[in-house]
């Protein structure tokens, strides 16, 4: 059997204290006792609100073969008999793990931050490089703190590209991720008004996404947002840091991977992008601007990788959506159809715009109407007010005349709208999914957006309950975030 890790080399690389009879190797590592596979190692780490120690029996019962535990829980846990390995700290030892992980790969490496568009890019980059070779990416938005090492951990040794995305909310949170990640290739999608209530200006935000030039391996590329106001920032910074190529991306003449043309057709997107002295004729199954900025960055970082172009372009085409991250579904109203765009996860200014002009551009059927559902933008700090009013500009400028929120902050874009408008608002996301549930007709499009801290998912799974999807229409990942 091909272990992920053998007991030897994860001895050695956690620098544990082995007990009683440990298996040969392990299949996986996991840190979720329900979720956990037979084989695997469960890494019983101490969260802000659950410690995995307090678990261990459960892990074991659905089959793990392998506690990781800290010397300092021992007492706490019994009478257990199992096989163990006893680190310092469980946290840390995952760690080293991953560090040794990223040792002993010969993988290219790749590294996404940025305030919006990062999750969307790491999957194109997961879905395009499965036409080249084996990949080893992120799941879900595992990029902080644990879910870096974590995702490093699990990478097994013969991967042909890693992909790692690497988040933040506040300073130095990027710094030791990327250090342990050491990419070849570091990108930054963007820099927007993204946690901002745990920043003062766009100036500290872009130097915090600058940490990631701080990781990136000798030789290797930066990849930045060369239409955001804030490239000199960051291409000053990955001077800085050493980084020994920098590259732009967008739709700026002087870009190195260049959006030259975007045409929305329905619910596909085709564009026109220039890399490397070649224009390669792109088809994306999405439509939008954001995401044809975010393609052209992940054409330039596959190119960088020596990826095969014609399969990486062929394979564009046939990227699906994440849930709550633009996945289109057709839903069964009345005698006719509505079309719902799920975009639940997450928001922020940029990411709201960019969801604006997507429901712009997606045409009702009939007497159906554009419906905006959203709810508030968290981490806005003193700026919310300001945030939530000043997206009233976009809906208008979008003719969105339907436009149903939900949430305190939300409250203060209500009070900017005037005129002709059907504009609701609830306290609470609960509060409103009734009205919105009652209100849909055949022909609509709804689109619902928000901080995921919300719960506007549950407007999205009521909606499915109730209007039974035809067929999904899944796309390109749509979403802004």
């Amino acid at each position: 059997m091909a272990w992920l890790w053998t007991i030897a080399d994860l001895i050695a690389a956690t620098h544990a204290r082995p007990i009683g009879n440990l298996p040969a190797g392990i299949s996986g590592i996991s840190i979720d006792s329900r979720s956990i596979s037979k084989g695997e190692a469960f890494f019983a780490i101490k969260g802000d609100r659950v410690d995995g120690h307090d678990y261990a029996s459960v892990a074991l019962a659905n089959g793990a073969s392998l506690l990781v535990v800290a010397e300092g829980k021992l007492p706490a846990m019994g009478r257990l008999v199992a096989p163990m390995l006893v680190v310092d700290d469980v946290l840390a030892a995952m760690e080293r793990l991953g560090t040794a992980a990223r040792d002993r790969s010969r993988a290219k490496v790749i590294a996404v931050t940025g305030s919006v568009g990062k999750t969307t890019t790491k999957e194109m980059l997961r879905h395009v490089l499965s036409a080249c070779g084996s990949v080893h990416a992120s799941a879900a938005s595992f990029n902080n703190h644990w879910g870096v090492p974590l995702t490093l951990a699990r990478m097994p040794e013969n991967t042909d590209f890693g992909v790692f995305e690497i988040g933040m909310n506040h300073p130095n949170e990027i710094r030791p991720l990327v250090k342990m990640v050491r990419p070849h290739i570091a990108i930054v999608t963007t820099v927007a008004a993204a946690h901002l209530g745990n920043f003062r200006d766009l100036d500290e935000i872009a130097a915090a996404k600058a940490e990631i030039f701080e990781g990136v391996s000798p030789g290797g590329h930066a990849i930045i947002n060369l239409d955001n106001e804030k490239f000199p920032l960051l291409e000053a910074a990955a001077q800085a840091a050493g980084v020994a190529h920098i590259h732009g991306f967008g739709s700026d003449a002087r870009a190195d991977f260049r959006l030259a043309e975007y045409v929305a057709d329905g619910a596909t997107g085709q564009l026109w992008a220039s890399v490397a002295g070649h224009t390669y004729e792109v088809t994306i199954g999405a439509p939008g601007r954001h995401i044809a900025e975010n393609a052209v960055a992940a054409l330039g970082a596959a190119h960088l990788a020596g990826a095969d172009m014609p399969a990486v372009v062929e394979a564009m085409a046939s990227l699906t959506p994440e849930k709550g991250r633009g996945r289109r579904y057709r839903l069964s109203v009345g005698g006719g159809t509505a079309t719902l765009i799920d975009e639940s996860y997450n928001a922020n200014p940029a990411s709201m715009r960019a969801a604006i002009a997507l429901l712009r551009d997606t045409p009702p059927e009939g007497e159906g109407r554009r419906i905006a559902v959203l709810g508030d933008m968290l981490e806005m700090g003193v700026h919310s007010a300001e945030a939530h009013a000043d997206l009233s500009g976009p809906l208008l400028a979008a003719g969105i005349r339907s436009i149903w929120l939900a949430g305190p902050d939300m409250a203060h874009l209500r009070d900017s709208l005037s005129g002709d408008l059907d504009v609701v608002h609830a306290d609470s996301v609960d509060a409103l999914q009734p009205m919105v549930i009652k209100s849909l007709r055949p022909g609509d499009v709804i689109m619902v957006k928000s901080s995921k801290g919300t719960g506007s998912g549950r407007i999205v799974a009521a909606l499915l309950d109730k209007y039974p999807p035809i067929a999904d229409t899944e796309a390109a990942p749509a979403s802004a975030d």
